[in-house]
């Protein structure tokens, strides 16, 4: 038996919004019992602030958080790789297990249209926590 937490890796091109707020969402509700990573294919050069302002809506903090690009790494170390756009760009590797959320990109929406997005990646979350743990 191992006591390794389970690693979950989320990507999106940007890794600006969708992938940082469903890290953000991890990170909150898991607590400490899964390690939360997310990469972007063409990673932004920052956060996009809707989606910061968004997440603060909801008690959570994305605001400090980095685009970063997606390595094989990522992938090969990731128990679950959560896809939300980013096409073929993911690596695959057998054994893992792979999800594609179908979500709408919030580049360039105002908070009114953004709200319904993190709505949606936080019961997605909930899903994927009551899953894993």
């Amino acid at each position: 038996m191992t006591n390794q937490k389970p690693t979950v890796l989320f990507v999106c091109v940007h890794n600006a919004g969708r992938s940082q707020m469903a890290a953000g969402y991890l990170r909150h509700l898991a607590r400490g019992r899964i390690d939360v990573f997310s990469a972007g294919s063409e990673p932004a050069d920052q956060i996009n602030a809707v989606a910061v302002a968004a997440m603060a809506e909801d008690g959570i903090d994305i605001a400090g958080v980095q685009p970063r690009i997606l390595t094989v790494d990522a992938v090969r170390t990731a128990d679950v790789v959560i896809t939300m756009g980013c096409g073929d760009a993911c690596p695959i590797f057998p054994g893992k297990r792979y999800e594609d959320w179908d979500l709408a990109d919030p580049a360039g929406l105002p908070l009114e249209q953004v709200r319904p997005i993190r709505d949606d990646i936080k019961a997605h979350i909930e899903t994927l926590v009551s899953e894993m743990l």
